[in-house]
């Protein structure tokens, strides 16, 4: 038992020390992604080089020129998959070798393009790692070797109007009727509609929509990697964060109250002994260019410190007003703050911090002197990560701070720390201490990764009491409840044990529910009852001995998935946990929730509502009955993920559009019950993204991860190679984020992989995207002049995902991809 106890003491080491192996591998990713943008734009330009020496070699032989040696040419494009290179054939040397007619290399942006790049280039940006692209280029001779500046200038020509859009210039092409813009210096040519050819001004301005967004609820629960992070406020609510957003939530009611103060992802929380100010600390965010207008919009402490607005920080704030009161640290803190406390015996005159970066900073702050606080002293707290530090109740200038192999006892004198460590002595050392709390009598409680729980005797840092292996692995969480009796909480065992005031077990236990997940964090309700965070983000109610009924369930993982049912307020979520939510909107509660055999990727139902298809990332995917949850189909095509699902506007057809580059069409019978392949849509160089039907089922359009528009026949199986020809066709949706009704939200300097999804309203009248920056971003729609204005709403700590509207377009939904939670926004005028 003692092995098998250290055993499990090991594997919550391995889950804390993860947490410092995450910070690390994000550092080198951003560099890595450093690279691939540079890779990008030679890629760009070589595929710019081939297309124009290709040109040069095609006119010098009608002409009858002298040929120079002959470079390898494009792949003609077929519509029946059996002539696409295989997508793991990156090279250029593996080409046809005759010279390319007009036709064979026909670009779904525009045939007059001035730079596509090859059909066999994958752009893995952001998310997904590029391609390899070998230099299988056969050697030319100096004379018929071109200029590579003189290459790029001629194809940055201006049309009739040019704006900045991104590193090169957007243009109108009026001579063509369309308007060309540049993503990493690839051009992308969208076409107007034939009534706007004559009028389209380009240089004209967009206008604001005149409807507003305001949040109305989030679903989600920080408690995979955050401590101490749910209470309850004498308002009945209970308070809590999840991605940027701190949530007071009163359960009885059913309401909820937001304080979006905070700009990127919340860690911690602290309530102050008055019971209405709170602290919340956050960790350093981006500080992108044009951002701070945003959140000066929301909180106008915004406006008073222009300089170090982004950087980790503690906002002290007023829980009935949820107006900001100070912002403590910006500046001092590097990297975040994991751990923050209130004081106790003077009232709640000082505050302490604990940054989460290498050093462990441990700080104490006079909070409430200026709007900035005054900092009283700082010290190193350890050398290993602190995860919970807190002020002695009764004891005035005493900390006790605990974490990986340590637990300390500070005193703060004349403005400095002094330590003494917790001594063990008989006692083996655990290798996480994991969590703190206070008796009555001032002696303080401490849980560790062994499952041993040790009470420190008041004023020493010797142990007085041992409760040795209550829990099968860590305890997570302690409680100390308004009677004196406490309640502990386990990780592995997922156990609730109650403890009298002499530390002996009552022999009321309750276990919680595995889908749920182990025991976060505890604090006591209105009388008996007792509120449970997880670690698998959800949040449960119930009494010591009896079952607990879950209040808040979230994903816990990447959230991608998103679908609005057609005539209801019900909406589908699925996420890379594997599991399935069907949600009421009006309530704000699961209908019901499935778990899958793979993760999911997207989600779209059938426009009569009965049936929801969802793309897994294995190359499968599924139907699920609405009603039921029941398994209606399953279809495997590939064995890569499906990044969209779409039916037709009748429902005669679905359309799956796959990372291997390839939309899978079927066609849809017994009201969407039945489903047969008809035929595969081929040409895309890169991962499918997006999909749009036309109004009359008869077109698909389709964007890619290297940005190109294709336009499809549905009825034919075949690629559409004249764009311009469906300039006046009207889609059914507005889910491709490239096209010329919704160009107008790209923003400048973007690298194309800065919106991850749009979607338009129902009337037609509104556009609203999903940017890579924690942004909802609302529009006019058709949304057609360059860097149109937006209303912009933070709120979202990760990368937003998807957003789609709700049937009747008085909601919009939103989804965090790395936050995993679900925002609900009301339309007002």
């Amino acid at each position: 038992l003692q092995a098998a106890g250290k055993m499990e003491g090991f594997d919550d080491s391995l889950s804390q020390d993860s947490i410092d192996l995450t910070d690390r591998v994000a550092t080198l990713e951003q560099r890595v992604q450093m690279q691939e943008d540079e890779i990008q734009l030679l890629k760009s330009a070589l595929a710019d080089v081939l297309r124009r020496l290709g040109q040069y070699e095609e006119k010098d032989r009608k002409t009858n020129k002298p040929r120079p040696p002959v470079l390898p040419s494009r792949p003609t494009i077929s519509n029946g998959g059996t002539n696409t290179p295989k997508k793991a054939d990156h090279s250029i040397s593996g080409r046809q070798q005759t010279p390319p007619t007009p036709t064979s290399y026909t670009h779904g942006i525009s045939q007059r393009s001035p730079m596509p790049s090859p059909k066999t280039q994958h752009r893995e940006i952001k998310r997904w790692s590029s391609g390899d692209m070998s230099s299988g280029i056969q050697p030319r001779s100096r004379s018929s070797s071109l200029d590579r500046t003189s290459i790029l200038r001629q194809s940055g020509r201006r049309g009739s109007g040019s704006q900045s859009h991104g590193p090169r210039e957007a243009s109108h092409v009026q001579e063509e009727g369309a308007v060309r813009m540049f993503l990493r210096g690839r051009p992308i040519t969208m076409y107007m509609p034939t009534d706007m050819m004559e009028s389209y001004n380009f240089k004209e301005k967009g206008t604001l929509p005149g409807e507003k967004l305001k949040l109305d609820w989030v679903y989600g629960y920080r408690g995979r990697d955050c401590r101490s992070n749910l209470y309850l406020l004498p308002t009945g609510e209970i308070v809590y964060f999840v991605a940027a957003v701190v949530v007071l939530y009163n359960v009885d009611e059913q309401l909820q109250r937001h304080y979006l103060g905070h700009n990127d992802d919340v860690k911690c929380l602290a309530v102050h002994p008055d019971k209405i100010t709170i602290a919340t600390g956050q960790v350093t965010g981006h500080g992108r260019e044009g951002e701070l207008d945003t959140y000066k919009n929301v909180d106008s402490f915004y406006n008073k410190d222009v300089e170090f607005w982004y950087r980790a920080h503690v906002r002290v704030w007023d829980s009935v007003t949820l107006h900001t009161l100070h912002v403590i640290g910006a500046g001092d803190f590097e990297r975040g703050v994991c751990c923050v406390a209130f004081s106790k015996s003077d009232g709640g005159a000082q505050l302490l911090a604990v940054d989460e970066a290498n050093e462990h900073i441990l700080s104490v702050w006079e909070w409430q002197k200026g709007e900035k606080g005054h900092k009283i002293t700082e010290t190193k707290a350890a050398n290993e990560p602190v995860l919970a530090a807190e002020f002695h109740p009764t004891e005035k200038n005493l900390i006790v701070t605990c974490g990986k192999s340590h637990i300390c006892f500070w005193t703060l004198e004349d403005s400095k720390l002094s330590k003494k460590q917790g001594v063990f002595e008989k006692h083996d050392k655990p290798k996480y201490v994991l969590c703190l709390a206070f008796a009555e009598n001032g002696d303080a409680i401490t849980g560790d990764s062994n499952g041993n729980i040790f009470v420190w005797g008041k004023g020493t840092n010797r142990i007085s009491c041992s409760m040795v292996g209550p829990h099968d692995g860590g305890i997570f969480s302690l409680c100390v409840m308004k009677d004196g009796t406490l309640v502990s909480g386990g990780g592995k065992d997922r156990k609730l044990i109650a403890w009298d005031r002499n530390y002996q077990q009552t022999g009321a236990e309750s276990e919680i529910a595995e889908v749920t997940g182990p025991v976060r964090t505890i604090t006591q309700g209105k009388g008996d009852d007792v509120f449970v965070g997880t670690t698998r983000n959800a949040i449960l109610r119930g009494r010591v001995g009896e079952p607990f009924e879950p209040i808040v369930e979230a994903h816990t993982d990447e959230l991608w998935g998103l679908a609005a049912h057609p005539n209801q307020c019900l909406f589908l979520t699925c996420a890379y946990d594997r599991r399935v939510f069907l949600w009421n909107a009006d309530t704000h509660t699961p209908v019901w929730s499935k778990i899958l055999e793979d993760p999911a990727q997207s989600a779209e139902f059938h426009p009569n509502g009965s049936v929801v298809a969802i793309g897994l990332q294995s190359g499968r995917w599924l139907v699920l009955d609405t009603s039921s949850k029941d398994l209606v189909t399953v279809h495997t095509d590939g064995n890569e993920q499906h990044d969209c699902v779409r039916y037709s506007p009748d429902g005669n057809f679905l359309a799956v559009g796959s990372h291997d580059n390839i939309i899978y069409l079927y066609s849809v019978t017994e009201e969407g019950r039945k489903y047969s392949r008809v035929g595969k849509l081929t040409g895309h160089s890169s991962f499918v993204t997006h999909l749009d039907w036309s109004s009359d089922n008869q077109y698909i359009r389709s964007n890619s991860g290297d940005y190109e528009i294709l336009y499809w026949s549905a009825a034919m199986c075949r690629q559409v190679p004249a764009a311009a020809s469906l300039r006046d066709v009207e889609w059914a949706t507005a889910t491709c984020t490239l096209n010329f009704q919704v160009f107008g939200m790209w923003p400048e300097g973007s690298d194309g992989t800065d919106i991850n999804g749009s979607t338009r309203s129902k009337s037609g009248k509104l556009l609203v995207n999903a940017d890579d920056f924690g942004k909802v971003n609302l529009f006019t729609y058709p949304c057609c002049q360059p860097r149109s204005p937006c209303h912009s709403y933070p709120g979202h700590s990760s990368h937003v995902t998807t957003v789609d509207f709700l049937h009747d377009d008085s909601t919009l939904l939103s989804t965090g991809g790395k936050d995993n939670s679900i925002f609900q926004w009301k339309v007002v005028a």
